[in-house]
């Protein structure tokens, strides 16, 4: 899996083009170099079988027929890999090592290709010749023993595969080398994003001091990143003063409402004005309460609380506060348990984490709907799951990593009653306790549901 990933890289592509580009330039120079050697060495065998002719045809000149039998008988028992056939025009052989004529002999004078069997025995080999017509009809064939020839040329053709073959290897492994140096610099990269998508805002992309192009690339990824941090941090600030600056003020602009309210008749218009801005007091406290609860959280400025506890109790308390409204909403609440799911946490937050996908469960679920709550070992070993299903129209995937964030409401309207916090606290709540919140859908027909899903470590 690692080395296909590696064929897959940038790096390892264009080298692979290099050495394609290579191997376009070397094989006609490898070819060329072939060709010439075998033209060579062919060009010597044709002249030596050219002097060897020459003389034989000077000999029959001066010495006639006779002469010429005995130069051939002489020369045709020289262990030297000569071929010498001296024959009468029917193909008879008159003199020479050979047994027959080799080929055809359409032409007074030519060049043949053929094999032939020593007189010894002994496996079939390749000879050249150059033939002729003499004078009287008597034909005489001059040839060479090429086997040492095919065997060089052999040689060379081995000598230039291996060279070929060798550059192809050196251009593959240095592509995987460089490809690796290239991944793993980029890997470390990517590490880094991870951890900051994750929430750690604070750590930065190592630089190798090489001043290269991912250097420079780290240097610009570590000064937005800065920016970004100092933008996030702002951010949060100012919604944390404004939550706490505003608090105080708010709690007793609500106490002199309640105040207000003893003194007035019960069921007058002023009466019922005041109990409405109460309410609409209370849903603001509930805003800033929750957002000063996600800046502490995220902060890590909540003092700790953690204990061993049961996830189920946990969630089934929770389940049992919340079985009034479910019920005065004609939505169906279930709880199901399969352990008793010991993790280490803080008792509080985690109820109010799984009080909000309740809440929000209940509120998005049809009448005559279920919500389900369940707690079970989660398929990740050594960690335990709470899951919140409804039956509701449930977020688009698109939309899932959006709504955590805060005041992210997916109703355009806003007419259904929240702030937009409650699954930017639920997120948080996970992060502090190094657990992991997915939402998915719950059904695969429509409407889809939607599931929530906090999964923690657990105790063994």
């Amino acid at each position: 899996m690692q080395l296909l990933r590696l064929f897959r890289t940038t790096t390892f592509r264009l080298a692979l083009i290099y050495l394609l580009l290579f191997l376009a330039a070397v094989l006609p120079l490898l070819g060329f170099i072939y060709w010439s050697s075998l033209m060579l060495l062919e060009r010597q065998t044709d002249e030596t079988l050219a002097s060897e002719v020459a003389g034989l045809e000077e000999l029959y000149r001066t010495s006639q027929l006779a002469g010429l039998i005995e130069a051939v008988t002489t020369r045709a028992n020289r262990a030297d890999g000569g071929l010498y056939l001296l024959a009468r025009p029917d193909g008879t052989p008159l003199a020479g090592n050979l047994k027959r004529w080799p080929g055809p002999r359409d032409e007074p004078q030519g060049r043949i290709s053929f094999d032939y069997r020593p007189k010894d025995g002994g496996e079939i080999r390749p000879a050249r010749g150059e033939y002729f017509l003499l004078t009287g009809g008597v034909w005489l064939l001059v040839g060479q023993d090429v086997s040492q020839l095919r065997r060089i040329e052999g040689l060379i053709l081995q000598a230039l595969g291996v060279a070929l073959a060798a550059t192809l290897c050196l251009g593959i492994v240095g592509g995987i080398v460089t490809s690796r140096r290239m991944i793993q610099r980029l890997e470390a990269i990517n590490h880094t994003t991870r951890d900051i998508m994750a929430g750690d805002l604070g750590r930065r992309v190592a630089l190798k001091g090489s001043g290269d192009e991912l250097d420079q690339l780290a240097e610009n990824l570590n000064a937005m990143l800065d920016q970004i941090e100092r933008l996030m941090v702002a951010m949060k600030e100012v919604s944390a003063n404004i939550a706490h600056d505003l608090r105080t003020p708010l709690n007793r602009l609500r106490s002199r409402i309640e105040v207000a309210l003893i003194s007035l008749d019960e069921g007058g218009e002023s009466a019922s004005v005041l109990e409405r801005t109460l309410e609409e007091t209370d849903q603001i406290l509930t805003t800033f309460n929750a957002l000063l609860s996600i800046a502490r959280l995220e902060a890590g400025t909540v003092a700790s609380r953690r204990e061993t506890l049961s996830l189920a109790e946990t969630a089934a308390a929770v389940v049992e506060l919340y079985e009034p409204l479910a019920e005065e909403r004609d939505v169906r609440l279930v709880c199901e348990v399969s352990g008793p799911g010991h993790m280490t946490g803080d008792k509080d937050l985690l109820s109010q984490a799984i009080a909000n996908l309740l809440d929000n469960a209940i509120k998005f679920s049809p009448q005559g709907g279920t919500v389900r709550v369940s707690v079970a070992p989660s398929r990740e070993p050594q960690t335990v799951e709470i899951g919140v299903s409804d039956d509701g129209p449930g977020i688009p995937e698109a939309d899932r990593d959006r709504v955590r964030g805060r005041f992210v409401r997916l109703e355009a309207s806003r007419n259904q009653p929240g702030s937009g916090l409650g699954l930017s606290l639920v997120a948080a709540v996970a992060q502090i306790h190094e657990g992991r919140f997915v939402l998915e859908a719950a059904h695969r027909t429509q409407p889809p549901g939607l599931l929530a899903r906090l999964v923690f470590p657990s105790l063994p």
